[in-house]
């Protein structure tokens, strides 16, 4: 199999990049969209030139690292994958396939597909966490919780941070990754303490990182490898309304 890779490269954050294109041949339909990317570096190397920079770190679709946009969609052709779970069967002998990172001013560009996605770790350290007492850990069952709740919480938990709802969004909203946080650990009782807190430090961090506002166009969900709800997003606004109000 042979495609033509058309991939964004860019030497830092200062620097302006470029599109190139590379012919890369002797590879499988079995061949992971990565496992591509891995053997045309080892062509470069070959050839003495630079290689391509990309992220990853699992390749199970867990850590969210590997996310750029393929053909002009996050993380390639299929609802509900990720870039690295992605396999070459997927398209065409002789294609040519366009690589290029999230596009967003909260996510700078390090290095060729590489961003900087350390605003949504800021938006975590204002609230994604429970306090509790430190010591033996309680027994699991002591509290209680209904399934629909349960269920309501992993949902949002299932959330990977791989950033594709801020590169999707017209606006560069982080609306879903900050709702689906808070929403997370705001349904459960370990984070009813904090929730009213949580929730406007979280969304206040969300605008000071430089995001766009929401304008509810559901893209965001459509692209989600995870498939996280909008719903989220409505629920986070209502529960930001009722802190700044009612407390």
């Amino acid at each position: 199999m042979k495609v033509i890779f058309k991939i964004w490269r860019q030497e830092n954050t200062n620097t302006k990049g470029n599109f190139q294109s590379y012919e890369v041949d002797e590879l499988t339909e079995d061949m992971s969209f990565l496992e591509a990317l891995d053997h045309l570096n080892e062509v470069l190397v070959t050839k003495n030139e630079k290689t391509i920079a990309y992220e990853y770190d699992c390749r199970e679709g867990i850590c969210g690292q590997c996310g750029v946009f393929i053909n002009g969609r996050a993380h390639g052709p299929h609802d509900n994958m990720t870039t690295c779970q992605l396999h070459m069967r997927s398209f065409r002998d002789g294609e040519t396939i366009v690589v290029e990172p999230w596009r967003a001013s909260a996510f700078p560009i390090v290095k060729d597909l590489v961003v900087d996605r350390s605003s949504f770790d800021n938006i975590i350290e204002q609230g994604a966490y429970i306090s509790a007492k430190t010591g033996t850990a309680p027994e699991a069952n002591s509290i209680l919780v209904r399934k629909e709740i349960v269920d309501k919480a992993m949902d949002a938990a299932a959330c990977i941070g791989c950033g594709a709802c801020v590169a999707t969004c017209k606006n560069s909203s982080a609306a879903l990754f900050t709702s689906a946080k808070i929403n997370h650990l705001n349904s459960l009782p370990q984070g009813k303490q904090e929730a009213s807190k949580r929730v406007l430090e979280m969304t206040k961090q969300m605008e000071l990182e430089g995001f766009g506002s929401c304008t509810f166009t559901g893209a965001c969900e459509v692209e989600c490898p995870e498939g996280i709800s909008i719903i989220n997003i409505a629920e986070m606004n209502a529960r930001r309304t009722k802190a700044k109000w009612i407390g």
